[in-house]
C-alpha cells in the first residue's frame, strides 16, 4: 500500500513518517465474375488467378475489420476497475468521498475513485481490494458525510482548521483550482481539551477533510485519471507555531498515531503536498535525516519550514496564476486573513 498519506498529522516525528485504434480502412477490390474468352490469349492472361480471386472475394470489409478490432478490447468487467466495482456492488455501501458510486463504464467520478485505490497500491489488485473493502466498512460505520455537518465544540476547536479553494479565472479544468486544508495546531488552547477525547478529535479532523473533498468536487469530473495524471489532490498545511516539540502529551501522541492510520487507510492518493510550517530548525534537520530512509515517492511531498511567511513562494508551478499571492498574508500572500478566506466544521 502506498504510504502517501501516512505522514505525521498532529506532531511530526522522525520515527513516524507518512504514515487511458483506429482500424485502417480495408479496401475490397471489385471481383469480376464473368469468365474470360478462351480464344483471346491477352484476355486470358489478364484474368485473375483462381487463388487471387478467392483471396479478394473473402477479404474483410471495412465494417468487419472494425468489429474485429473492437472485440479485442476487454469489457470493463474484466479489468481491475471492473473488479473493484464488482466488490462495491457486493458490499452494498454506495458512497465514497461524497460520490455515489455507479457503473464506472459510464461514470467518470466512480472510475476516478477506484483508480485511486489502484494507484495507492501500485496496481496491485488484491491490495486495492483489501483497502477498498476497509474504506467501505469504515464509511458505513463512521458516516463521514454526516460528520461534515456536525456541530463541534468551539472551546476545543475554534481557529484550528480551515479549508480554502483558489481557482483560475475562466478555467473549468480540474487543474485550474487548488484546494488547501489548514491545521493550525499552534492555536490549540488546551492540549488535554482538544486531544483528550480521541474519538471527538478524529471526528472533527474527518469533518475538515470531507469539507475539502466537497471543494475538490470529484463528482463533477469528466476526465478519468491514470497512474501518471491525477489533478484531484489537496495541499495540506500544518502550522506548529508556539508548540513545544519537547513535551508531547500521551493524548497528542495517540491523536497523531490514530489520525495517520485513519487517513492512510481511507483517503488514499489525495495528498498533493504537505507543508509543516513554523517548526523549530531542529525539526528541519530531522526531516533532512529522514530522506536517507524514507521512499522518495513519499518524502518528496514533505516540506518542513521554519518560517511560515515563506510558504507563498512554494507555488510557482501551479496552474492557478499567482497562487502564492492569493494565500493568507500570514503565510506570505496577499489574500487577507485565513479565518476570512477559509471555512471549517461547524462550531458552537
Amino acid at each position: 500500500m502506498s504510504t502517501t498519506e501516512q505522514q505525521p498529522e498532529v506532531v511530526p516525528a522522525a520515527d513516524a513518517p507518512d504514515v487511458s485504434k483506429t482500424a485502417a480502412d480495408a479496401t475490397k477490390p471489385e471481383v469480376v465474375a464473368a469468365a474470360a474468352p478462351a480464344s483471346t490469349a491477352a484476355d486470358t492472361a489478364a484474368a485473375p488467378a483462381p487463388t487471387e480471386a478467392i483471396t479478394e472475394a473473402t477479404a474483410p470489409t471495412p465494417s468487419e475489420t472494425k468489429e474485429s478490432t473492437e472485440k479485442k478490447e476487454p469489457a470493463i468487467e474484466s479489468t481491475p476497475i471492473g473488479q473493484l466495482w464488482t466488490l462495491v456492488k457486493a458490499f452494498g455501501h454506495p458512497e465514497i468521498w461524497g460520490v455515489t458510486l455507479v457503473d464506472p463504464a459510464d461514470h467518470v467520478p466512480t472510475r476516478i475513485i477506484l483508480q485511486k485505490y489502484l494507484n495507492a497500491n501500485d496496481g496491485d489488485l488484491a491490495k486495492a481490494k483489501e483497502q477498498l473493502t476497509k474504506t467501505l466498512e469504515w464509511r458505513a460505520k463512521t458516516k463521514p458525510l454526516e460528520l461534515a455537518g456536525k456541530v463541534f465544540s468551539k472551546a476545543k476547536f475554534d481557529g484550528l482548521g480551515y479549508v480554502t479553494k483558489y481557482a483560475q479565472e475562466g478555467s473549468d479544468e480540474p487543474e485550474g483550482k487548488e484546494v488547501f486544508t489548514w491545521n493550525i495546531y499552534g492555536g490549540v488552547k488546551s492540549m488535554n481539551e482538544t486531544f483528550g477525547k480521541l474519538e471527538e478529535f478524529l471526528e472533527w479532523r474527518v469533518a475538515l477533510m470531507e469539507l475539502a473533498l466537497q471543494e475538490l468536487d470529484i463528482s463533477s469530473a469528466t476526465k478519468p485519471i491514470t497512474a501518471e495524471y491525477d489533478p484531484y489532490k489537496i495541499y495540506q498545511v500544518h502550522d506548529y507555531k508556539s508548540i513545544s516539540f519537547l513535551r508531547q502529551s500521551p493524548q497528542v501522541k495517540a491523536a497523531s498515531t490514530e489520525t495517520i492510520k485513519v487517513f492512510a487507510q481511507n483517503y488514499p492518493e489525495l495528498l498533493k503536498e504537505k507543508f509543516f510550517v513554523n517548526v523549530p530548525a531542529v525539526m528541519g534537520f530531522i526531516y533532512t535525516f529522514m530522506k536517507l530512509f524514507v521512499a522518495p515517492k513519499t518524502i518528496k511531498k514533505f516540506h518542513p519550514m521554519s518560517n511560515g511567511g515563506n510558504l507563498a513562494r512554494e507555488f510557482g508551478e501551479s496552474k492557478v496564476s499567482e497562487l502564492g499571492d492569493k494565500l493568507p498574508d500570514s503565510y506570505g500572500g496577499k489574500g487577507g486573513k485565513l479565518e476570512e478566506q477559509g471555512k471549517g466544521p461547524l462550531l458552537e
